[in-house]
């Protein structure tokens, strides 16, 4: 396996990973594979074919950091609409396309830098043929999209289910149909709805093939469960080097998907965007409304892309010390509190000014990182 180290980059971390270096492609001007960073994408949720309420969902995940945006299309009207959307965005634009190969065509002749398709239900190979023509001859490259809830006929008898080493057997079957038509700039995610399956499945294909891949669980729920499978899953197949794209599924807003990446990649040392927060569960030495606070400051930091560490802890006796690699941090008293830097006291606070100095000093240095950017 030909691979490279990508050791951790927050404060204190040490964390190497040996990653997989896969076949380089490029998604408009995101390279993927290769030793590009692991980008991170997400899909909208709205009716592609509006165009405006488009626009607006991923100008919104744009600002948060989505590097990839992917649009459902549905019908004719969604495949046009790619041409207006594309004017008024600033990241590659991906048009999933599922059973009609048409669609596809008119996607990629729209502008679409990407397609995720699955050939299997794309038709013919005729058909099939016809997009990964129109496809090269733009410089498109495809991903190739496998569900466990979507595998062909024979091979889900042939494995008695949707196993992993099905869902493989599947994408290495598409991948050798768009090669049989000279097509190369292939992508492949090979998801499931729970874990086992999904990080199975990946690892096997990975041992079989340097084609770059992107990862996620698919349909893994609301909130919480969507965040416990996806950190999960995700997690394990980028710790072992496994990976090169990533995309939270969330039964949310999709503005939260990049959010929860970004803390993915933030947790295993990969990429670090905006602040890393420690904060404390409290406990009953804690006198001040630390909950509050703490969603005050979150809530004001999270469109920040300053590459900062923050502490924000419930007592002045543990705080700076237990968050002492922390670059700026609070901590509380019994109404009053400090704000300290590096683990060293700055200052003494009452209660009700701890969150606002934070801000300020936060605010500051985003400026400060914003104008020392080339």
């Amino acid at each position: 396996m030909n691979s490279f180290d990508v050791s951790g980059i927050l404060s204190g971390m040490s964390f190497p990973i040996n990653r997989k270096k896969t076949a380089k492609i490029s998604i408009g001007d995101v390279e993927i594979g290769g030793t590009a960073p692991v980008a991170v994408q997400s899909m909208t949720n709205t009716a592609t074919a509006d165009v405006v309420a488009t626009v607006s969902q991923i100008r919104r995940l744009t600002k948060a950091g989505c590097e990839i945006v992917r649009v459902a299309v549905p019908d004719e009207a969604s495949a046009q609409a790619i041409r207006r959307i594309k004017q008024d965005i600033a990241i590659p634009l991906i048009a999933d396309i599922h059973f009609n190969h048409r669609l596809a065509i008119a996607s990629v002749e729209a502008g679409a830098d990407g397609l995720r398709i699955n050939p299997g239900n794309i038709g013919s190979r005729r058909k099939i043929k016809a997009v990964a023509d129109c496809a090269r001859d733009r410089d498109v490259p495809i991903r190739v999209g496998v569900n466990s809830g979507s595998l062909e006929k024979e091979i889900l008898e042939k494995h008695g289910g949707a196993t992993a080493e099905a869902m493989v057997e599947s994408a290495l079957r598409n991948v050798d149909i768009l090669k049989s038509f000279d097509f190369d700039s292939i992508k492949v995610s090979i998801k499931a709805s729970d874990v086992p399956r999904t990080v199975e499945a990946y690892r096997l294909f990975s041992s079989r093939t340097n084609i770059p891949v992107h990862l996620g669980v698919t349909e893994a729920g609301g909130l919480f469960p969507g965040i416990v499978k996806s950190s999960l899953g995700i997690g394990m197949l980028l710790a072992e080097g496994i990976g090169d794209t990533i995309r939270v599924s969330l039964t949310r807003d999709p503005v939260e998907e990049i959010r929860v990446g970004y803390e993915i990649l933030k947790a295993l040392g990969i990429r670090q965007r905006g602040p890393d927060i420690i904060s404390c569960p409290t406990c009953g030495r804690c006198n001040i409304a630390l909950f509050d606070i703490a969603e005050k400051i979150e809530n004001r930091v999270i469109n920040m892309t300053a590459p900062i560490k923050i502490a924000i802890m419930g007592c002045v006796v543990n705080g700076p010390g237990e968050a002492r690699e922390a670059d700026i941090g609070i901590a509380g008293g019994d109404g009053k509190g400090i704000l300290f830097k590096k683990g060293k006291v700055v200052k003494s606070l009452p209660e009700e000014a701890l969150a606002d100095v934070l801000l300020k000093a936060l605010d500051v240095y985003e400026d400060e990182y914003l104008k020392g950017k080339p």
